[in-house]
């Protein structure tokens, strides 16, 4: 193992959450600049246990952007969806954001909703920053799960296995849905299609990790349909088992910070069941092109990289 994942914390409180993945982290204040000690520390922090939470820290826009610029370089909001025309690194996630991309009920599975974030693109952020601001009462839930100790948990001759396989990752309307003509037309102009590694070499531990995102990998490459649909559904099923996750109620406040190379998470669907509002806001970190056991990177077969916000002010 890394030993930056040993370096223990000394300026500040890490709290476990379960097993595999998640922690608290206290003691520390996101609204004021971090001293380069405690930036060290919640990294290392992060690399070790995949998501970190934070309660109480509420930011402004310009706050959070400030804090996402200790960690890495602010990507675009969403490279198909949009940002805030004022902050351009900030994606809105609102309750109700999908409705005018597809209509009809969707297929609903035991991994609908899990996902790592923008694995279309080439260059999927390395870290998600997720701030909370309208939250209801109750429901909301976010799960992660760890993708890492997924695929230790398989057996030797799967791991073998999937060390080689490629997968296609693009964005479609999810399966018994219909697209939009709003979403085919977001899609269309900047269209995303990548072949990533079924298995991902972690850029700073090492670690191996099963890079599936339920819902943007639709195949693997050079098998049958049915042999893919197989292969993933055994993989995502496995990934999603509940001792690799953590649940996080949200607060007002509360902050969740996660390693988008090393985990899956779960949007909410409970929510829909309820008539809160609810308003959380994104910031995704630039990340490096993903590389495999055999050390062939991805490849881009459609759309551009992830760019950096700051290309849009500059």
């Amino acid at each position: 193992m890394s030993a930056v994942l040993a370096a223990p914390p000394s300026t500040i409180d890490v709290l476990p959450q379960s097993a595999h993945i998640g922690a608290e982290i206290r003691g520390v204040d996101l609204s004021r600049p971090l001293d380069p000690a405690q930036v060290a520390d919640i990294r290392n922090a992060l690399l070790r246990w995949k998501v970190l939470f934070f309660r109480d820290q509420p930011l402004t826009h310009a706050q959070h952007v400030s804090l996402a610029r200790q960690f890495g370089e602010p990507t675009i909001g969403h490279p198909v969806f949009g940002f805030d025309p004022d902050y351009p690194e900030i994606y809105s996630v609102a309750r109700d954001r999908k409705k005018a991309r597809y209509q009809g009920a969707e297929t609903v599975r035991p991994w609908t909703g899990w996902h790592t974030d923008v694995t279309a693109a080439i260059n999927p952020p390395y870290a998600s920053i997720l701030r909370g601001v309208v939250i209801p009462p109750y429901s909301g839930d976010t799960q992660w799960t760890n993708l890492a100790a997924a695929y230790q948990a398989l057996s030797e001759p799967l791991r073998n296995f999937v060390d080689g396989l490629r997968g296609l990752h693009r964005y479609v309307a999810p399966q018994g849905s219909t697209a939009t003509a709003d979403f085919l037309d977001k899609v269309q102009r900047r269209p995303l299609l990548t072949e990533h590694p079924l298995v991902r070499v972690h850029p700073e531990t090492g670690e191996k990790s099963l890079m599936i995102s339920p819902t943007f990998l639709q195949s693997i490459v050079g098998l049958a349909p049915r042999e893919s649909q197989q292969i993933l559904e055994l993989l995502f099923e496995h990934a999603i088992r509940p001792e690799f996750t953590v649940r996080f109620k949200w607060e007002t406040g509360s902050i969740a910070f996660w390693d988008n190379r090393s985990t899956a998470h779960l949007a909410p669907q409970d929510v829909f069941a309820t008539e809160f509002d609810r308003q959380l806001y994104r910031i995704t970190l630039g990340g490096e092109v993903p590389v495999g056991p055999d050390g062939r990177p991805s490849v881009a077969l459609e759309g551009d990289p992830i760019t950096a916000a700051r290309a849009l002010q500059e």
